[in-house]
């Protein structure tokens, strides 16, 4: 199973980077598409939501526009709730190899929902963690 970080979903809408958003809109389009499952986070919708909201604060995005964008991804792909094991397996994950709170949560999420690809330009090396492979779209 996949997942997708925030950064994929924040390129995608973002026209200040045109390489960057061709590739998140290639790849949003592949995995929506494929044949192996793409879960969206409840942590990576929030993420996305909040960006959104201060770009409409800006003034670079109305609230309809928001709107859209927020429906569009929601609905292209499952949308994976928190369960209680997320804070197990991020506690453990950020121990064992030093990572940030927010960095170990999505891990956690990816671990407890059985991910085993992670499209992220997030976290750097290693590209593995306890079977979840990241994958940078972006290079």
């Amino acid at each position: 199973m996949n997942a997708i970080d925030t950064n994929v979903l924040i390129y995608r809408v973002d026209r200040s980077d045109p390489i960057k958003q061709a590739k998140a809109r290639l790849l949003l389009r592949r995995l929506s598409a494929g044949e192996v499952e793409t879960v969206l986070f409840w942590q990576v919708l929030g993420e996305f939501v909040r960006h959104l909201k201060f770009w409409q604060l800006q003034g670079r995005m109305t609230s309809d526009l928001v709107r859209k964008y927020v429906a569009t991804v929601r609905f292209s792909f499952p949308l994976e709730m928190p369960t209680p094991m997320v804070l197990d397996h991020a506690l453990d994950l950020s121990e064992r190899h030093s990572l940030s709170h927010w960095d170990s949560m999505i891990l956690g999420a990816c671990k407890a929902a059985n991910v085993t690809a992670l499209y992220t330009e997030d976290l750097g090396s290693p590209t593995q963690y306890d079977g979840i492979q990241l994958i940078n779209p972006f290079v």
